[in-house]
């Protein structure tokens, strides 16, 4: 069997995340392999007109995290996409561009912005971010990201 090239690395179910450019670290993250976007959870979600440019403005997690909830974020460069929500249904939704630091993996993401207060996890990480960098094992948790330095075999 060909061996796993280094760049793959090992993560569990849930794993902590940092977001540099956000100055917002060490938040607990739900993989999930069954989801295509990756979310994170923000309220008051609004576009303002600032300095005659559209400017996307939210608060990150608000009572989830109050520590990271005092400041509102600003985005001049964002989208807006249909995206399935967990129940399967289309709903339009905000998107930037970000980093994100899983292990020792820097990684520029998209992430759709998502009111996930009722979810146990802010973020939620899919498989369009996971493809090619990282191997799943669900009987983990927190494995920051081991390198993986054995063939698959090992692992099945």
């Amino acid at each position: 069997m060909k061996k796993i090239e280094n760049k793959i690395r090992l993560i569990g179910r849930r794993e902590f995340v940092d977001f540099p450019e956000l100055k917002v670290f060490r938040v607990e993250a739900k993989i999930d392999t069954g989801a295509y976007t990756s979310s994170i959870h923000c309220s008051d979600i609004n576009v303002k007109t600032i300095d005659g440019e559209q400017t996307l403005c939210f608060k990150l997690f608000d009572n989830l995290h109050p520590e990271f909830s005092e400041n509102i974020l600003q985005f001049n460069e964002f989208s807006k996409k249909k995206i399935k929500n967990s129940f399967g249904e289309m709903e339009e939704r905000y998107v930037i561009k970000t980093m994100i630091r899983i292990g020792h993996k820097n990684i520029r993401t998209t992430l759709s912005l998502s009111d996930r207060e009722n979810m146990r996890y802010p973020v939620l990480i899919g498989r369009r971010l996971l493809k090619g960098k990282f191997i799943i094992d669900v009987n983990k948790l927190h494995t920051g990201g081991q390198q993986i330095d054995k063939t698959l075999n090992d692992y099945i």
